[in-house]
């Protein structure tokens, strides 16, 4: 497949999920999210459509993910956009931000050991619009812990650690994640 000619749906950091049929799913060492060097042998700037990140962005320092919001810019169309959901760091149950936390529980290679962060809606919102994007919050707690889910489409990208799609969430809040869109607009 010429990736370099298609519309493209992209998933950053797949691991072992398969959620989105007819998306290129890549993984860190293929496509790093700081190294513009993987991305220019894949795509070219302004050619993706979508771009798909489940609980990839709190293995970045805030910093490192204003970078990679960047890079995501210069190869999103207009109107293109980042679904991206990540731990959320107001989400009031202690087990599960001990799971989550900076540097998180357990041996070295289990995957929150490599945490730089947890955010909660607004670091999240304030690191894609730094980088240029609006942002649509999907699923989030706020400061008091309550639960927010907006209307959102699974064709668009499903993220499975979420209210909508993860069985463990349906009867009570057991994993939740907090997800925005974050779209390019127009105007870039």
């Amino acid at each position: 497949m010429d990736l370099k000619q298609n519309e493209i749906k992209l998933v950053i950091g797949a691991g072992e999920y398969n959620n989105n049929p007819g998306w290129h799913h890549t993984q860190e060492e293929e496509l790093n999210l700081l190294d513009e060097n993987t991305w220019q042998e894949q795509f070219n700037k302004s050619s993706l459509t979508a771009i798909l990140a489940e609980h990839v962005w709190e293995h970045l320092t805030y910093e490192e993910g204003i970078e990679a919001a960047k890079m995501c810019f210069n190869f999103l169309k207009p109107f293109g956009y980042i679904r991206c959901a990540v731990p959320d760091g107001y989400f009031p149950n202690e087990s599960y931000q001990t799971i989550v936390q900076v540097g998180g529980p357990g041996p070295k290679d289990h995957p929150a050991a490599s945490h730089k962060v947890v955010h909660n809606y607004k670091t999240l919102t304030k690191m894609f619009e730094s980088a240029g994007y609006k942002v649509k919050l999907l699923e989030y707690c706020d400061e008091d812990g309550n639960f927010h889910q907006n209307d959102w489409d699974g064709v668009d990208g499903v993220i499975f650690r979420s209210k909508k799609y993860d069985p463990r969430n349906h009867d009570k809040l057991v994993f939740p994640s907090l997800i925005i869109d974050a779209v390019k607009p127009y105007y870039t």
